[in-house]
């Protein structure tokens, strides 16, 4: 309990800070993704909304995925578009972190959010980690326990969460939610757990509307989709299919006691960076890490489904793995 409320108050001591000065300097870690030069317009606009008054991009680091092409491909485009909006390129991750008072982390490898959040937490910055937190179930806990161990604010999300139906659905505003079926694109990075690259999408609906409490899952793989399904302990089921042949499209359906309802709607990035601003001000997560990790799981417990034929594997399995996985990775950086 002390150590708690002695991180509550580390982040209440490190927002005061931030929030005494006229300009809040956001910093962005990573060019190889359409997020940030959309991130940058939107902050950095000449007449930018009310809700980012106060807030602007200086700084971002471009790098980035070093192997993946459809990214690595994009820095110098990207690097070049969020200029035009007077950011300035830093040529490390610590020159950026002199520069800002806290930090977006965009990197599009999973892979490299660990290395790469550390530098933030030593920093004390407060940080968003875009999805995926990390490339895999063991880094996520391993992000977090950093970031614990650091007393640094932290969080990860698809702007997918934040779509007012799916807020709607999770306050209850359509009655109980009996289950859900979500669906986005599933696209597969060979570098990252099979979902986590893009289905995470999809799988973050699933979790926005019926929280946490999964306890099994099992997927059915073919190369143009997946269909993974997920049971909860109160009996509910949540279904998640990626989409990999015809056209890519996000959403889905709840369903409540008053009937179908749509579910996983996208709305674009401005649900995601009302959030984003509102964990800058406060150092307070929109997200519980139980239910960042337990999305992870799901992913990770699909995964293994997959290789063995699609049988049913416990949420509570994978984690006690992963849980060992992380302790090796932090031991490895420390």
């Amino acid at each position: 309990m002390k150590t708690k409320w002695f991180f509550l108050i580390n982040m209440l001591v490190m927002v005061t800070g931030i929030f005494a000065q006229e300009t809040i300097r956001i910093g962005i870690i990573g060019l190889d993704t359409s997020h940030s030069p959309s991130f940058v317009k939107a902050f950095n606009a000449d007449k930018p909304k009310p809700e980012y008054a106060g807030f602007r991009v200086v700084a971002a680091y471009p790098y980035g995925s070093k192997t993946i092409k459809s990214s690595y491909d994009r820095i110098p485009k990207f690097t070049e578009e969020v200029q035009k909006f007077g950011v300035k390129i830093a040529v490390s991750i610590e020159e950026l972190l002199k520069e800002v008072d806290c930090v977006m982390l965009e990197t599009n490898d999973g892979n490299l959010h660990l290395e790469q959040a550390i530098q933030v937490f030593k920093a004390a910055k407060p940080v968003f980690i875009d999805k995926p937190i990390g490339a895999n179930l063991s880094q996520a806990i391993a992000i977090f326990a950093m970031a614990e161990k650091y007393k640094v604010p932290v969080f990860s999300s698809s702007s997918l969460r934040f779509s007012t139906v799916n807020q709607q659905l999770r306050k209850g505003e359509h009655g109980k939610v009996f289950g859900v079926d979500a669906y986005s694109p599933g696209m597969i990075e060979p570098s990252h757990s099979d979902l986590s690259w893009y289905g995470i999408h999809g799988v973050e609906s699933l979790f926005t509307v019926l929280g946490t409490g999964c306890v099994s899952v099992q997927r059915v793989y073919t190369p143009d989709a997946d269909l993974v399904t997920g049971i909860w302990a109160d009996g509910r089921i949540g279904t998640f299919r990626g989409i990999r042949g015809g056209k890519h499209v996000y959403g889905g359906s709840a369903i409540t006691e008053k009937g179908a309802m749509p579910a996983g709607v996208y709305q674009g990035f401005d649900v995601l960076l009302v959030q984003v601003v509102q964990f800058f001000k406060t150092g307070i997560s929109p997200v519980s890490k139980e239910e960042t990790l337990e999305i992870f799981a799901f992913m990770d417990a699909a995964d293994q489904s997959r290789r063995k034929g699609g049988k049913t594997i416990l949420l509570k399995d994978v984690m006690s793995k992963a849980n060992k996985e992380a302790e090796k990775l932090i031991r490895k950086i420390n």
